[in-house]
């Protein structure tokens, strides 16, 4: 992978940067299936904290009624907590995706940068 890839700091990346880096790297993962991409990819997990009880992640999607939705979301929870070996919490933000959310290459793929 290019070093040169934006990515999203989240919470978790200055409290836990070892297990954010585990769980960045098990929710690569996580695909949409009518992008192609994962989740990483398209910017969509949005916030990330942890402490030794819980893991909370706020993501968001495409499109506001994608229909896999309810299946990303679900999918990145189970893959989250079972990297971080503690119950996981999934909150569905309400910000808008848009193409300027993704890392770097992906938005190179895709011709925008």
């Amino acid at each position: 992978m290019s070093e040169d890839i934006a990515k999203l700091i989240w919470e978790i990346d200055s409290t836990h940067p070892m297990k954010a880096e585990e769980i960045r790297q098990t929710l690569r993962q996580v695909m949409d299936p009518e992008l192609g991409m994962n989740i990483i990819e398209l910017g969509l997990v949005r916030e990330v904290s942890f402490n030794d009880s819980n893991l909370e992640l706020r993501m968001i999607l495409t499109t506001p009624f994608c229909p896999y939705g309810p299946a990303l979301l679900e999918i990145a929870r189970a893959k989250a907590e079972q990297v971080a070996g503690v119950p996981t919490a999934i909150e569905l933000g309400m910000e808008m995706w848009e193409p300027s959310m993704m890392e770097d290459s992906a938005a190179a793929e895709w011709g925008l940068f």
